[in-house]
């Protein structure tokens, strides 16, 4: 009863003509922002928080909510129609959404990833209202050990990420995780892998990575002539809707990209793009045709999708109900609110409750907003596939370049994409995936820097690893995972050597 009482109340809140603008104004800007390569909801966020001063507290978190989750939505699309991920969750729906694009399937996945998206996002939304206080409690058991076993085991599942060797896989991590320590040392404040190039202290810009290693590389393969047979679909409403047999593979994908989203958005300091990358490879994993992956596989969409925006909706139980920021754009959801007079914690719920509860039916507002702008828009996204490649590719890095300028206002990041866009062709050509290379990157400092809290809070004992429930079985279900990939290298290579 008292659940039904607070949703009322969250109704009376968000159904407030006032606040339905503000959450509309929010999940279009974020739609926009999705769309547009490199710019993403950070430095979005980052523009409106001025805006809101002279807000409610309530419009304002609103409004810059809407911009997050909205900004999941949108950055999908770019990476379906071009190969270019509008934010690093985006990243992984490049494998197999592309693919359908160029198989003339743009249109159906686009709008797989509106109802993934969707799916995720209300599942998310449900656990949220069902099972704060529970997830923020076991939020609270997740210390330093526990946060370094569980990014070790999402850095070897993405080794499977890849339609090729696990080894090669494996490789790629190795080599993300040496990218990502690139910078200044946060324990010590020294410089490591720098050679004296002061622009990279702060490490290598992940806009400019994701950019890099997708989109330039992809041009630069294009106009090389090697892939530039592209299908060019007639949407209509019919030819978006997917075949039975496509929804009746994307349902359970949906379902345990939604779940496993959902937990990890809960947890401080991972987010929607590390769940994106961990469901793609769950996928694969559990997919009776592992093959398929990466050649246009509808799974391929709909778990990520569902999971990245399941994240972002539970991604606020630990900064509203701990006040613990689970990435730099929840750390300025916080700010909005500390600005506002209100202490984000374990009390914020019960002393701001018509804050708190039509927050949480605002998303449900807002995601039914984004289903409403994005299906109608589908055909006008398929259409920019009708673009001469002489002028799209052009086009393409004239947005990459003022994307990748726009986070830091730093040339130097533009050549810096210029160089990994590059290195990413010369991966397609040696046939390396670049995804687990991004998530080693984004993972790797994660690892380390609870590598290390957790080995000052143990007097540099290991046995912290073990001593703990969670990390010891986490850390066990690491070590099977890699002794299988193993056992299916040698059992290939041995077959392979007996033929």
């Amino acid at each position: 009863m008292e659940l039904f009482n607070n949703l009322l109340l969250g109704l009376q809140v968000a159904s407030d003509p006032t606040i339905l603008w503000y959450c509309f104004l929010g999940v279009f800007l974020g739609t926009a922002v999705g769309v547009l390569p490199g710019i993403g909801a950070l430095a979005a966020i980052s523009l409106l928080l001025p805006m809101t001063y002279h807000m409610s507290p309530t419009a304002a978190i609103v409004m810059l909510a809407g911009v997050y989750y909205g900004a999941q939505y949108g950055g999908s699309t770019a990476s379906i129609l071009m190969n270019l991920p509008g934010g690093p969750s985006a990243a992984v729906t490049c494998l197999d959404g592309y693919p359908m694009a160029k198989q003339g399937k743009a249109g159906k996945a686009l709008f797989i990833t509106t109802i993934a998206s969707l799916v995720g996002a209300m599942i998310g939304l449900v656990l949220l209202v069902l099972f704060s206080p529970a997830i923020a409690e076991v939020g609270l058991k997740f210390g330093p050990a526990e946060l370094f076993a569980m990014m070790v085991l999402g850095l070897v599942a993405a080794s499977s990420m890849g339609t090729g060797s696990p080894i090669k896989g494996l490789a790629m991590v190795v080599m993300g995780v040496l990218l990502g320590m690139v910078g200044t040392d946060v324990n010590s404040g020294a410089a490591r892998f720098t050679f004296d190039i002061p622009e990279l202290m702060d490490g290598i810009n992940l806009v400019a990575l994701a950019m890099g290693l997708f989109g330039v590389a992809e041009v630069v393969r294009n106009i090389h002539g090697q892939d530039d047979s592209q299908k060019i679909e007639k949407v209509t409403l019919r030819s978006m809707i997917p075949a039975r047999e496509e929804m009746r593979r994307s349902y359970p994908a949906m379902l345990r990209g939604s779940a496993l989203g959902s937990a990890l958005g809960a947890l401080p300091g991972v987010g929607p793009s590390i769940a994106a990358f961990m469901s793609y490879a769950i996928e694969k994993r559990v997919a009776k045709d592992p093959s398929q992956f990466g050649q246009g596989a509808v799974q391929g969409i709909s778990a990520p999708e569902s999971a990245n925006n399941a994240a972002a909706q539970t991604a606020f139980v630990p900064s509203l109900s701990l006040g613990i920021p689970g990435d730099a754009v929840m750390a300025i959801m916080l700010g909005a609110l500390i600005i506002h007079g209100i202490t984000p914690g374990p009390m914020l719920i019960n002393e701001q409750p018509e804050m708190f509860w039509g927050l949480v039916v605002s998303f449900a507002i807002g995601n039914l907003m984004l289903v409403l702008l994005n299906i109608p828009t589908i055909s006008i996204w398929v259409s920019l596939l009708r673009i001469p490649f002489t002028w799209l590719y052009p086009a393409i890095l004239v947005f990459v370049a003022l994307g990748v300028y726009s986070v830091n206002n730093n040339h130097f990041d533009i050549y810096m994409v210029a160089g990994l866009g590059v290195l990413g062709y010369l991966f397609m050509l040696l046939r390396f995936e670049a995804a687990p290379l991004l998530l080693g990157y984004i993972l790797g400092p994660m690892v380390e820097e609870n590598l290390r809290r957790a080995l000052l809070l143990s007097r540099g004992d290991p046995a912290i690893f073990f001593d703990r429930p969670i990390s010891a079985t986490l850390l066990y279900v690491t070590l099977a995972m890699l002794g299988w990939t193993l056992f299916k290298f040698l059992r290939r290579s041995l077959r392979t050597s007996h033929i």
